[in-house]
């Protein structure tokens, strides 16, 4: 195993990362930036307000996304575990 498999390795597990976490992070984002909109206008300073909608839109992504995800990450991990023949030899 040398060193630029190493990095294609590392390179693809950052990818892989980036990509399922992306759906996630922008919903919570978009959820949490319109909840301090809302708070910003009706002047309502309430923790809860701002903590239960993002877990609600972040449980709704992994419904949705959720099979995606994982077949995603199952599909990285078999042809990892394919490949450490290769690499070994």
């Amino acid at each position: 195993m040398n060193a630029q498999s190493v990095l294609t390795f590392g390179r693809e597990a950052l990818t892989l990362l980036l990509m399922i976490s992306l759906p996630v992070l922008l919903t919570v984002m978009a959820v949490g930036l319109v909840v301090s909109i809302f708070q910003a206008v009706t002047q309502i300073n309430e923790n809860t307000l701002s903590f239960v909608p993002k877990l609600v839109a972040a449980v709704l992504v992994f419904l949705v996304a959720g099979p995606w995800m994982l077949s995603t990450v199952v599909d990285f991990i078999r042809r990892t575990i394919e490949n450490i023949p290769l690499a070994l030899g």
